[in-house]
This record gives structure tokens, sequence and C-alpha cells, in this order.
């Protein structure tokens, strides 16, 4: 018997197989559970639709920009139509202009702080809102991706660490909001990791070898990793958990300056 046998999961954010949340799919999909994606536009509906074509069973897929009004709550009257609950939310999404991520802090223009706001923190709120009628009274659970950046200051990271800090705020007031529902929501603060969205940080390769020098395990995480910790934060195991940001980083965060 798997995990989420029999369990609806969406999942926001598949882009492509380097992507952390086709880690989760993944181990999401080998524990039984039934899945839901989206995609953002119709440049990658084809990218999508070819990766769930591997999985075990079949998947929902339909798209949803959370920058286009209305878009989220049509995604989320498909999956009403289609199943009927949900019992797991994977958020999955963050975006920074390239130009935002180097340099100094305090050059960010307003727009860029915008949508690294919108993108990478307020779009939980908003599916949150629309997935909670759905996930009342199921023990459901909500996972979002952090980063260390939004607790210590990372060089380039600049606006994501903001957006990721008022993410990881966002969690703990969701939680108490969606508790009495019975909807737990945490978030994971992983390692970095090789993925397209990652690369576009200034310097990327040099924070990676870093942080595998100096953690405690004296390696980076994998999405294998992160996906096997989303598993257990959304199955029963982790029922009793609420509001916590989890780090899979290797130990990473431990350590002082």
């Amino acid at each position: 018997m798997g995990l989420m046998d029999g369990k609806v999961a969406v999942i926001f954010g598949v882009a492509n197989k380097r992507s952390i949340a086709w880690g989760i799919t993944q181990a999401l999909a080998d524990h039984g559970a039934k899945l839901a994606l989206n995609y953002q536009n119709e440049r990658m509906e084809d990218g999508v639709r070819k990766l769930v074509a591997d999985l075990p069973q079949p998947a929902y897929v339909a798209p949803c920009d959370v920058t286009v009004p209305g878009q989220t709550e049509s995604y989320f009257a498909g999956i009403a139509k289609e199943f009927g609950h949900v019992d797991a939310l994977v958020h999955c999404i963050a975006f920074a202009r390239r130009e935002e991520l180097g340099g100094q802090f305090v050059n960010t223009s307003w727009e860029g702080y915008a949508i690294a706001q919108q993108v990478s923190a307020y779009s939980l709120v908003e599916m949150c809102r629309h997935a909670a009628p759905l996930m009342e009274g199921r023990e459901a659970g909500v996972v979002t991706l952090s980063y260390y950046g939004a607790e210590k200051v990372v060089p380039n990271y600049n606006v994501m660490g903001v957006a990721k800090a008022a993410l990881e705020s966002s969690v703990r007031y969701l939680a108490n909001d969606l508790g009495p529902r019975g909807v737990r929501v945490n978030a994971i603060s992983a390692g970095p990791i090789k993925t397209l969205s990652a690369m576009g940080v200034s310097d990327f390769s040099s924070l990676h070898q870093s942080m595998a020098e100096k953690a405690p395990l004296r390696r980076n995480v994998t999405q294998e990793d992160v996906g096997n910790t989303a598993l257990f934060l959304l199955s029963h195991l982790s029922r009793g958990i609420t509001g916590q940001v989890i780090y899979v980083d290797s130990g990473y965060s431990i350590l002082g300056a």
C-alpha cells in the first residue's frame, strides 16, 4: 500500500525533468497518488504532457498562469469537476527577473519586486483560497518550496530572498487559517539543486560547490531527497505538523557564519 493511495495531489511548477516539482511528482506517483498538474502557457504544454506520459497512471493536465486574473480559479474549478476533492497541494513556482538576481538588492525595481512577490509568494495564498473548500475535513496537506536566502543574505539572491521570506510567513498565517479545516501547510527549504531557474542566479555554480564542501553531510541534496520529504509532509505520517519550514539541505542551515 502506498502512502498516497487514492489521494488527489495537485502540483504546480513541473517544467522539466530537472525541476524539483518533478521529483515531488515522482515520489507521489510512486505511492499511488492521483495527479493533477498545470502548465503556464502553450509553449510549455507539450513538455509537461510528455513528462506525465511516463507516470504509472494518467494525470490531469490543464493550463494555469498565476499572473493572469481568473486562471487559478478556473483551474481549481476544473479540479473540482474532475476529482471532487483535493488531498495534497504542492506549490513549486517562483519567478524573478534575471536582472534582479545579481548586483545589489537596493537597485531592485518596483516592477521586479512586484512580480517576484506575486508569483513566488502571493500565488500560494490564492491557490489555498481556491483549494481549501476541496480539502476541508480530509486531513489534507499543502507544501511549498523555500530556500535559505529567506532567512540569511545569500549573494545575488536579492529580491527572491525577500519573496521567499514572505512565502515562509504566508505558510504560518495559512496554517493558522486552514488548521481548523483540517488542512496542514508547511514549507521545505531545500539546498541548492541544479534546476533551470536556479541557474539564473548569478554565480550559482560556486554556491552549489560551496554548499557541498561545507554542509555536515558533505553533499548537495537531490530531487529525490526533496520529493521524499514532500511525500512525508503530505501523508498521514505528518498529521501533527503544520506551519513549519523543514530544511532539506544536508545540514547546511545549522552552521554558523
